[in-house]
């Protein structure tokens, strides 16, 4: 014979504490991932390349300022320091990691082929360059 419980509820509450905190996370990690990237580098356009669709998370992204100095996550880093982010990214996840180099629009481009030789000592194959689609409204 089943016993009926007729005052028997679901409690949401948990739930909804738990979306909200998987909400709360998301949005802060995404506003983090936006930050990462150096704003006063500004890139070259590139109206008619395209598009990146899907994002690779083993990505590893190197800024190359109008100066020539490089960084990862707007932290400035040697060549000799870069060279072993890259190994170790090489060790952890393989040759096919990608690297994404955003050159500035004045840079020059021995700064630009000192990250590509780098990224060749590495042993890291997978090399593009980011530019912008269209310029930005202003």
């Amino acid at each position: 014979m089943k016993k009926k419980y007729p005052d028997a509820q679901l409690d949401m509450t948990p739930m909804i504490d738990v979306v909200f905190q998987l909400i709360i996370f998301f949005v802060t990690t995404v506003d983090m991932q936006n930050k990462a990237l150096d704003t006063q580098v500004r890139m070259a356009l590139s109206p008619n390349g395209p598009i990146e669709e899907q994002k690779d998370p083993r990505t590893v992204v190197v800024d190359v300022d109008k100066d020539g100095e490089i960084s990862i996550m707007r932290s400035p880093v040697s060549e000799a320091r870069l060279l072993t982010i890259l190994n170790k990214a090489r060790n952890e996840s393989g040759q096919s990691t990608p690297v994404v180099i955003r050159g500035d629009l004045a840079a020059k481009h021995e700064a630009v082929k000192r990250v590509m030789d780098i990224c060749g000592k590495a042993g890291l194959w997978k090399i593009r360059f980011a530019a912008l689609k269209e310029k930005a409204a202003s």
